[in-house]
């Protein structure tokens, strides 16, 4: 019953306020970080949270898998990066070169990029599948890189480059 009251009130997505703090959780407990660059006025934005990151959440199954955030490109809102600087979420969407909402990525408790970027939504029927898989790769990253070799899709084309997205320094 609760969890049929739940799904209609919807579960909101979290807000991304404090990606340091957040990246040691994720560090400490080996789990990737989903970020999902979303925009108040983007219908695909609408469709990715209510169809697909509310359920993953509601359902429990993720718990142990990612970490799950969300943030806002059109709203002036800031973060903290994961280096612990306060700044606007476009200048960390700029960073990452997110262009386009939705865009998910799938980092390491640094920032780090550990799969393949999901950019806007083409095929919603295939799309919680491929989610899981780019889940499941982020994963076997930090957990298992051996891994790797056997996992099919959502790889990054090549390792991720090991230059400093974030810098402790103040410009």
């Amino acid at each position: 019953m609760w969890l049929a009251a739940a799904l209609q009130a919807g579960m909101p997505v979290p807000v991304a306020d404090n990606l340091q703090q957040e990246g040691g959780q994720a560090r400490a407990r080996q789990l990737p970080v989903l970020l999902a660059f979303s925009a108040d006025d983007c219908s695909y934005c609408e469709l990715l949270e209510e169809d697909f990151l509310q359920p993953m959440l509601l359902s429990g199954e993720y718990e142990d898998r990612i970490i799950i955030r969300k943030l806002i490109l059109d709203n002036g809102s800031s973060v903290t990066d994961f280096s612990g600087r306060r700044i606007e979420t476009t200048r960390l969407s700029d960073r990452y070169r997110v262009f386009v909402t939705p865009t998910i990525l799938f980092v390491d408790g640094n920032g780090r990029e550990l799969a393949e970027r999901m950019i806007g939504i083409n095929t919603p029927e295939l799309y919680g599948g491929y989610i899981d898989i780019c889940v499941d790769t982020a994963l076997a990253s930090i957990r298992n890189p051996a891994a790797l070799a056997t996992l099919h899709g959502c790889r990054l084309a090549q390792p991720a480059p090991a230059r400093k997205l974030f810098s402790t320094t103040m410009p």
